[in-house]
């Protein structure tokens, strides 16, 4: 146990052993007293002499006489004359100093100088390493540092060149970055980076030029047929064709037209080597005559069992024949797709299968309240340019036929001869220049003897049967013969 003597000299002790302080018990450590103004006229105390409790028992004894005021003993002078001994090598016990008072002049001067104990504890820390001071560099550039971290950094730069010239680098390169933006993305951001992409660079495998009309025609149809709810799916649909001089008109349902747009891209799949959609219904006397294989499929009568079922198989198949086109390279776009009695390459029957999509996604429109537009003004003029190709061969059919008037004179195949000038005016419009008496003849404007203008839409219209010879709204000049041929050939052109 420590004595009252140990309590004087060292404080209190831990019951562990002696000479170490023992921590908490709520005693303030024992610290130099505040000097008085006397005290600053005169050398400096002596820092050992503020510790009484540290240095050898000799100078701890001589430290002990010189605080002791004269005309007083000390406690060893009075044990002596109480008859009390002091053992050798043991000090005298001093009585508990009660820590003196700051006066108020003092806390004054300190409140008024603003500085602590901590204060000045901490105005001696030494100087960061420069490793240090380095990694702070970026974060003083952003004004992240503390008021600390701050005064040390600008000290620092003032010495070390290597380190101003990269702060200024720093801080120049903060001026150039954005102020912060919102984190909400742009709802059309999506769109905008798809466009840019697109547009500077195209797909590794892109679609066909002359595929390209019968995509864009599917989508849209597809996307028509997408907002339909299933009683639409039923609704009445007439189709309208001219046949044999006359108008014939045929009343389905939304699924059968796709049903039959269906059946009739299934020759344009065959040829490409996929699957037929008809299966076993394929007729066997004409398995190519495209109004047969439609009237085989409407026979199966699955679209009246479930119209949305149809939807499906029709998307399919469109996309795997531009999928097919776009992996087969340029030498397919020749090969030939049979129409019956007659064939055209793949390139232009690409394009027709465009052309009645497009004109029964418009009947379709029509049935349900729908609008549509009409094609791109481009896709456009391809769909006028095969059919004003194919009107040479229209109106030689048509003669054979005993519907057309003959030729004027005979034409050898490669040479110049009677033309009708056909002048196909809005979206997609041109000019053509119809050879009248021989399919291999030339038509030359110099050998012009007639002339038809149509808007495009109008014309599309007449050779889809959807509008009669008569009834076209065409400016005509010239031989009345010719320019009859040329109408009811185009609306010849039209089938189921």
């Amino acid at each position: 146990m420590n004595g009252p003597e140990d309590w004087d000299r060292y404080g209190p002790q831990d019951p562990e052993g002696p000479g170490r302080p023992c921590p908490g018990r709520g005693e303030r450590p024992r610290i130099p007293s505040p000097r008085r103004p006397a005290e600053d006229q005169g050398p400096l105390p002596d820092v050992r002499a503020s510790r009484p409790d540290e240095g050898p028992p000799e100078e701890r004894r001589a430290q002990d006489e010189r605080r002791t005021p004269k005309g007083q003993e000390t406690p060893k002078g009075q044990e002596a004359a109480e008859g009390r001994t002091v053992p050798e090598g043991r000090e005298t016990p001093q009585e508990p100093r009660a820590p003196e008072q700051r006066r108020p002049s003092e806390d004054a001067a300190t409140e008024k100088d603003g500085t602590t104990d901590q204060d000045t504890a901490g105005a001696g820390l030494p100087e960061p390493p420069h490793a240090v001071l380095k990694s702070l560099l970026g974060a003083w550039a952003l004004a992240a540092c503390s008021p600390e971290e701050t005064a040390a950094v600008e000290a620092h730069l003032t010495d070390c060149a290597a380190c101003a010239d990269e702060a200024l680098r720093l801080r120049d390169a903060v001026g150039l970055l954005h102020p912060a933006d919102s984190l909400d993305l742009d709802p059309l951001l999506r769109s905008r980076v798809l466009e840019n992409c697109l547009g500077r660079r195209p797909a590794r495998i892109p679609v066909p030029e002359w595929a390209g009309p019968y995509d864009a025609e599917t989508a849209k149809l597809d996307a028509l047929l997408r907002d339909m709810g299933e009683s639409e799916w039923r609704a009445p649909v007439r189709l309208r064709w001219f046949e044999n001089d006359r108008a014939a008109v045929r009343t389905t349902t939304v699924a059968g037209v796709i049903g039959h747009l269906m059946s009739v891209d299934g020759l344009v799949a065959t040829a490409l080597g996929l699957t037929d959609p008809l299966g076993a219904a394929v007729p066997e006397d004409s398995p190519s005559d495209p109004t047969e294989r439609t009237l085989a499929y409407w026979r199966t009568a699955v679209h009246e069992e479930s119209p949305l079922a149809t939807r499906e198989p029709w998307r399919e198949q469109s996309h795997a024949l531009i999928r097919t086109v776009a992996f087969a390279g340029r030498g397919v776009a020749e090969l030939a797709v049979p129409y019956g009695d007659f064939r055209l390459p793949l390139r232009d029957s690409m394009l027709e299968r465009a052309f009645e999509c497009w004109v029964h996604a418009g009947d379709i429109a029509d049935a349900v309240d729908y609008p549509y537009e009409a094609p791109a003004a481009h896709h456009m003029h391809g769909m006028v340019d095969l059919a004003a190709r194919l009107l040479p061969s229209a109106l030689a059919v048509r003669r054979r036929a005993g519907l057309a008037a003959p030729p004027r004179r005979l034409v050898e195949a490669g040479t110049p001869g009677r033309t009708l000038h056909l002048e196909v005016e809005g979206s997609g419009g041109g000019h053509w220049y119809i050879a009248l008496d021989s399919p291999g003849a030339l038509g030359t404007p110099d050998r012009t003897v007639a002339h038809i203008a149509l808007d495009s839409v109008e014309f599309c219209q007449l050779a889809a049967g959807h509008v009669s010879p008569e009834d076209a709204a065409a400016g005509q000049h010239g031989e009345r013969d010719a320019i009859r041929d040329v109408l009811f050939a185009t609306a010849s052109l039209s089938r189921l």
